[in-house]
């Protein structure tokens, strides 16, 4: 079994859609012991997101790198044979000399994948200056512009207007509607 100073983080490319299958089928055989410790991480980095269909909050997971798996292995002619042999991979990024991925970037990439844990990330279906109709509370059917967005709370500021007035009104984003 080689050290630990020889194993590093490497990028795969894999068919669209078939991360989770790669990942999966890769761990099955770090699990059992088959890879004689030449790969000991393989992850397919995803982040949990709040969307709004249809008026309603859906929790959805998002891959960071679609058709991209990380995986922490020792270069050897064996292991790059049997990860290039998985069914879903299409190669190494970098072909036939892969290079490993900076400690920097794996830093970032597993840090945001912790983060993501931690907390969810809402999709925010409008931008700064976008029209909206508030749907629901008390400025129901008021008009007005998203002014600003806070996607770490699910809220918008919409300024609409009262009485003559400009006035900022904070609300869910789930009572907010787009006006086309």
């Amino acid at each position: 079994m080689a050290n630990k100073k020889e194993f590093s983080w490497y990028a795969i490319q894999t068919y669209t859609g078939q991360e989770t299958k790669v990942v999966q089928y890769i761990q099955e055989f770090i699990d059992s012991g088959d890879l004689d410790g030449m790969i000991i991480r393989v992850l397919s980095p995803t982040q949990e997101v709040v969307q709004l269909r249809g008026g309603k909050k859906v929790r959805t997971t998002r891959k960071f790198f679609p058709s991209y798996v990380l995986i922490e292995m020792n270069l050897s002619r064996e292991a790059m044979h049997f990860v290039q042999s998985v069914n879903g991979v299409t190669g190494f990024v970098g072909g036939g000399n892969p290079q490993p991925l900076r400690e920097e970037e794996v830093n970032r990439i597993l840090g945001q994948t912790e983060k993501s844990a931690r907390k969810q990330v809402s999709e925010v279906p409008f931008e700064i200056g976008d029209a909206v109709k508030i749907k629901e509370g008390p400025f129901k059917d008021f008009d007005g512009t998203v002014d600003e967005i806070h996607p770490e709370k699910g809220k918008v500021k919409v300024m609409v207007s009262v009485f003559g007035r400009s006035t900022p009104v904070e609300v869910d984003f789930v009572h907010v509607n787009p006006l086309t």
